[in-house]
């Protein structure tokens, strides 16, 4: 198998280089709305930590991580011994399901990919909890907690991918107190939740300290557009965060995403401006795909919109990528028809561009 046919097994967006190799063309050239990257790019701030610590890649990281563990903890509030750092949020999925060994699963439909891929490579069996496009997707929170009594870990997305839906910390901690009943662990991933204006209403980090049987994924990856680096942590309690430190490569966390991460969160300009621009940009760009025929896109809470059309997702993707533009295929998330895309949202320039040429080609 190629490299590139491996890749798309994985089924995931942001693949440039290997739409670049198909095509023939430079990576830059590339307009990528299949990744649900921070529209404004990598910060002033954190391009010059990262050019500081280049000469620190001739030690080994810092295993314990220290400096970044204590600008997330006082950034987000947490207890440094609560935080077991990663090479991304997905990292920590695979060293979590892999320490607990969870034997059945459960996880809301549609919902991200590697919730399921991890689960299984740890040998768990997968239930799904179908979500409904008749009522944009909501979770049913009284039907997902009825189900947990055989169920070892339950995955939820806060804000969910693809379909940008989000679930108040009241109803998540309906899910946890059912959860601590049938000791199921759930897992709550905040990925995008930094996009958030005033995220109190929905986190789940204040439950921290309450449930024993909460775990909290965060990505830095995205609101700080780093995926190329590789920024994660999750938040649980002290027990099992040393469990999971001992399950992970010590040094997982390289120098130069350490160094970028102490950065970003220091980074107030960016993250408010990020959050106004984001906010702005994804209501007007959702009124723009409304307007476009052979369209239904869902009300977005965050930096990305999924999108229900009347072609199939695999032709339209494909006419778009002929037009330098990649947007996400939804056709093989779980819970949802081959009628579906995603997109991400950008600065206005960019969006006009991608509501144009994605007109022409529903035509």
């Amino acid at each position: 198998m190629s490299a590139d046919n491996q890749a798309a097994c994985f089924g995931h967006g942001g693949n440039v280089y290997a739409w670049a190799r198909e095509h023939g063309r430079e990576p830059a050239v590339v307009l990528d709305y299949s990744a649900n990257i921070n529209p404004l790019g990598l910060a002033p701030g954190v391009r010059a930590a990262i050019s500081k610590a280049v000469g620190e890649v001739i030690h080994y990281p810092d295993a314990g991580a220290v400096m970044l563990k204590a600008a997330i903890s006082s950034y987000y509030q947490v207890n440094a011994e609560c935080i077991t750092a990663g090479n991304g949020a997905v990292e920590l999925l695979y060293v979590l399901t892999h320490t607990l060994r969870p034997q059945r699963v459960l996880i809301p439909a549609p919902a991200f990919s590697e919730y399921e891929r991890a689960a299984r490579a740890a040998g768990a069996g997968i239930e799904y909890a179908y979500l409904s496009p008749a009522n944009n997707f909501t979770l049913d929170v009284a039907g997902l907690s009825r189900r947990l009594t055989s169920i070892d870990m339950v995955f939820i997305g806060n804000p969910n991918n693809p379909t940008g839906t989000l679930l108040t910390v009241g109803q998540l901690e309906q899910i946890l107190f059912a959860a601590a009943q049938s000791g199921t662990i759930v897992v709550v991933d905040e990925s995008f939740m930094d996009f958030i204006p005033g995220d109190r209403e929905y986190t789940c980090r204040p439950l921290l300290k309450q449930y024993d049987n909460l775990v909290i994924l965060h990505s830095l990856t995205k609101f700080y557009a780093i995926p190329g680096l590789r920024l994660g942590f999750a938040l649980t309690q002290p027990a099992l965060t040393a469990r999971l430190h001992a399950a992970k490569d010590p040094w997982n966390v390289n120098s130069l995403a350490q160094a970028a991460g102490v950065a970003a969160l220091s980074d107030q300009e960016y993250q408010g401006r990020s959050r106004e621009i984001v906010h702005y940009e994804k209501d007007v760009l959702y009124t723009g795909l409304k307007a476009i025929p052979g369209t239904t896109p869902l009300p977005p809470a965050v930096n990305y919109i999924l999108i229900r059309i009347q072609q199939t997702a695999a032709r339209v993707c494909q006419a778009m990528a002929e037009r330098n533009i990649l947007i996400r295929d939804c056709s093989n998330y779980p819970g949802l028809s081959p009628y579906y895309i995603r997109v991400a949202v950008k600065l206005s320039e960019q969006n006009e561009k991608l509501l144009t040429q994605l007109e022409q080609v529903l035509r």
